[in-house]
């Protein structure tokens, strides 16, 4: 850890981004705010919340494409359909059960749905109006959606 005192913090952030999370971590634990490196550190954290919305955007259009395809065929679902299903509810949840990130959910939620709309009829060969022009679920609905009892092929 010698080393890691001895690189200016802004270097470090350049050449190591855990290093200098580690020394980051290491400074406000013992309340030396002052040798924070503010500019990266304001930085690396608006970049989190982005990348943080990114993956709630990601989880929804993921989850509702494969909704729209367990539902408009039947015929085709698999088990593959299913755990994908609950796997993106799942990390959905963990990201936008609540705060702020469930508030992005829901005001992206029809821009999500029209990528899923697009994903969903390029992988099952249906055309746009076969599924609803506005999203059929709410987000509270999508992090409680159930297809464990579903049949499956």
């Amino acid at each position: 850890m010698t080393f890691l005192r001895t690189v200016p913090l802004a270097e470090l952030f350049a050449e190591d981004e855990t290093a200098w999370l580690d020394r980051m971590s290491e400074l406000v634990r013992q309340r030396r705010l002052t040798e924070l490196d503010l500019d990266n550190l304001t930085e690396y954290l608006s970049d989190m919340a982005r990348r943080d919305r990114r993956e709630v955007k990601s989880r929804l259009v993921v989850l509702l494409a494969h909704l729209l395809k367990w539902e408009f065929q039947p015929d085709r679902r698999s088990r593959s359909w299913r755990a994908t299903i609950i796997t993106q509810r799942q990390e959905l949840a963990e990201f936008a059960g609540s705060g702020v990130l469930h508030d992005h959910a829901e005001s992206v939620l029809a821009e999500s749905y029209d990528n899923a709309v697009e994903l969903a009829v390029a992988e099952t060969g249906l055309v746009r109006d076969t599924f609803p022009s506005e999203c059929p679920y709410s987000v509270g609905q999508l992090l409680a959606v159930d297809v464990s009892t579903e049949e499956t092929a």
